[in-house]
């Protein structure tokens, strides 16, 4: 198999260079460590970047990892998981399906399990890393007992971020190796809605970032509350634009224009505008700004990244989510038409989000390791039931996986001990750390009764034994 090209780029060079020296021709450059590639010839290079100097430009070039700019130079226990599952998100995006990878040598990466990890409340708590966070990815790095690395994955509803933005600050805040290619957020499944609307409103997040999120999506016409709040300032009397605003909103005549869809991509920052906007199109005729149905059953649909009706941020209480704003809407037009709003949500607990996290493991392994199936097993870490043991435990039972997810909650967030999740897990523990203590020794017992059960000349599924009502409570202490 052709050798691993890695290089990185910092605010002066722009050209690739090899972490460990390698040779350099055309600019890729070649690893002499024996690695095995992780693309096959016909992929761009793996470059390594400082989180230092990240940015989308250099980021949206090609795979990428994002690396603490002390560890630039050197090779990080981290690198392997980060770069094999950048590779297999891009070529999520342009396989044809008759690919058949080569089988590269013996690796120290297990492929028979995996872990996906929200962040707030998990590993980040406002805007701080939980501290056995750092200690939790040294150990599926291979700084464990058993010298083997686990794959990993991030599937949060964050959004109002491109991946790339979230893998750089992810990066500085764990001081870890990293990959666009690890992360799932809310709306990335939204960039294969890009095809079906043409003109769209992007609701939510800070600033004009959503709006670039939609556009690096391949969404051909992106419309804010912004731009119709600059081209008719009545829409929403009790608020005007900042001049920032204003500069970078995009006045135009939406009398003339059909916004053929709405997109809540992050949290809404101004609730009450958001939701006039939301309204008036909802409520319109084929999502013309000012005009109005007869039946109210003319407007766009509305889809919604996730619906986390609370989310662990840095007060001392839950703050609400997205799913209190869906409410919201939906509340609000059911009293002034008099009917159900339909709309869709994304994100976690929604399948489709899971789906798409299994699909990503088993490009990866088969990418990896010449399999193509997912991971046997997935480990879900989470601190909200509603959203993240509700949607691993409802994927698990749905006969869409050909693979197990299991469900862990943790006490650093939205969860609160002393209370009784409404969804329950298969396992309760203190802190992320004990989540991958756990899941590794659940491994390590299901290798070993696997192993006596061949050894006494028996056959068939091996199991573990846990209470189906409620779940496995781990005390690490």
């Amino acid at each position: 198999m052709p050798a691993l090209v890695s290089a990185h780029t910092s605010e002066h060079d722009h050209a690739n260079k090899s972490p460990t020296g390698g040779s350099s021709e055309n600019g890729k450059t070649e690893q002499s460590n024996g690695n095995a590639s992780l693309a096959p010839r016909s992929m761009p290079p793996l470059r390594r970047i400082s989180s230092a100097t990240a940015s989308m430009d250099n980021l949206s070039l090609g795979p990428s990892t994002v690396v603490p700019p002390e560890d630039l130079q050197k090779p990080t226990d981290a690198h392997e998981t980060a770069a094999a599952l950048e590779m297999a998100m891009h070529r999520l995006s342009v396989i044809d399906g008759t690919a058949s990878p080569e089988t590269g040598p013996v690796q120290i990466t297990t492929d028979s399990y995996a872990f996906a990890f929200d962040i707030d409340g998990v590993l980040i708590r406002g805007g701080k890393p939980i501290p056995e966070a750092i200690e939790a990815m040294k150990v599926l790095n291979g700084q464990n007992e058993y010298g083997v690395k686990i794959p990993y994955i991030f599937l949060t509803n964050g959004g109002g971020k491109t991946e790339q933005e979230r893998c750089v600050q992810l990066s500085k805040q764990l001081e870890l190796e990293i990959s666009p290619g690890q992360f799932i957020c809310g709306h990335t499944p939204m960039k294969e809605m890009a095809e079906k609307y043409n003109t769209v409103l992007v609701v939510g997040g800070e600033g004009e970032k959503c709006r670039q999120v939609a556009e690096g999506y391949g969404f051909k016409d992106v419309v804010t509350p912004g731009d119709i709040m600059l081209s008719d300032h009545t829409t929403t009397p009790f608020r005007k634009l900042t001049d920032e605003e204003s500069k970078n909103s995009r006045k135009r005549n939406f009398g003339e224009t059909e916004i053929e869809a709405i997109f809540v991509f992050a949290d809404s920052r101004h609730w009450g505008d958001d939701a006039q906007i939301i309204l008036d199109l909802l409520t319109s005729k084929n999502g013309v700004m000012g005009t109005k149905s007869e039946n109210y059953d003319e407007g766009p649909p509305i889809y919604f990244s996730h619906n986390d009706m609370i989310w662990s941020a840095a007060h001392e209480n839950p703050r609400l989510g997205m799913g209190a704003l869906r409410s919201f809407i939906e509340t609000l037009f059911e009293n002034v038409t008099g009917k159900k709003l339909k709309s869709t949500a994304f994100g976690k607990p929604q399948l489709r989000t899971f789906s798409f996290a299994t699909r990503l493991l088993k490009q990866w392994r088969k990418d990896t390791h010449g399999i193509n199936k997912a991971p046997e097993t997935v480990y879900f870490v989470g601190d909200t039931p509603e959203s993240d043991v509700r949607g691993t435990n409802e994927y698990n039972e749905s006969g869409l996986a050909d693979n197990d997810w299991y469900s862990i909650l943790v006490r650093t967030g939205v969860f609160q001990e002393g209370t009784k999740p409404r969804y329950t897990p298969r396992a309760t523990v203190d802190t992320v750390l004990d989540a991958v203590k756990h899941g590794i020794q659940r491994e390590v017992n299901k290798a070993a009764k696997a192993k006596a059960s061949m050894q006494n000349g028996k056959h068939g599924n091996i199991t573990i034994e846990e209470n189906p009502l409620e779940g496995a409570v781990v005390d690490w202490h």
